[in-house]
């Protein structure tokens, strides 16, 4: 049988035990649609009203592009070498263990600026899920293990490849770039980082089918 949006809202609602908090992290390349579906997890979830989930996406620990110059790795944003991975795990494991029972502030990324925003996230001490996306959760180098140890489970995003690309080259389009210039960045910056992504599918708790939900964009 075709996995369901309501099996995965079934699976998650079981994530969390007790009274402590569980965290889900959505994995995926570039364009298969982690925000979209981390956004209708948390939406479906906080339908009642009640804070029960919160979604907290890795890219606010992009590293500012001044920062990407002084590292001669402005050209290849997005690569995991241009992440704070280390940060991103601390802040996972603050979150796990809820110690004081008060909202955490996560970073944000504005994507107009195409920068990380410190404190533009508020996770309320109510909620007992924290779904967390972005690229790399199930990379094996650097400090992006200690980021998958602090996940409870970790789904993988898949979609028609045609259909990703199509996508990602629309957002950059709609994010300022040109039509060419778009899509010379995503051939070049963005599918490199998709290959390595793509490596990482194996060791996902779930591969989750995009193309075969139905989702709200």
């Amino acid at each position: 049988m075709p996995l369901t949006f309501d099996d995965l809202l079934a699976r998650v609602r079981s994530l969390p035990r007790g009274e402590g908090r569980a965290v889900l992290g959505i994995a995926g390349s570039p364009g298969a649609g982690k925000t979209t579906l981390a956004e209708n997890l948390v939406r479906e979830l906080n339908g009642s009203g009640l804070p029960w989930a919160a979604h907290v996406p890795m890219d606010g620990f992009h590293l500012a592009d001044a920062e990407l110059e002084r590292l001669g790795r402005r050209d290849r944003k997005g690569a995991p070498d241009t992440f704070d991975a280390a940060g991103y795990a601390a802040l996972l494991q603050r979150l796990r263990e809820d110690e004081y029972g008060e909202v955490v502030y996560a970073p944000g990324f504005e994507r107009v600026l195409e920068q990380p925003i410190a404190g533009a996230v508020a996770v309320p001490p109510q909620a007992r899920l924290i779904v967390t996306e972005g690229n790399y959760l199930l990379l094996d180098t650097g400090a992006w293990p200690r980021v998958r140890a602090r996940l409870d489970e970790v789904w993988f995003c898949e979609l028609d490849e045609q259909e990703r690309l199509r996508r990602l080259i629309d957002r950059h389009e709609q994010f300022g770039k040109g039509h060419d210039e778009a899509v010379e960045w995503v051939m070049r910056s963005d599918q490199h980082n998709a290959e390595l992504i793509a490596a990482t599918r194996e060791r996902a708790d779930l591969v989750v089918p995009m193309g075969d939900l139905a989702l709200k964009y």
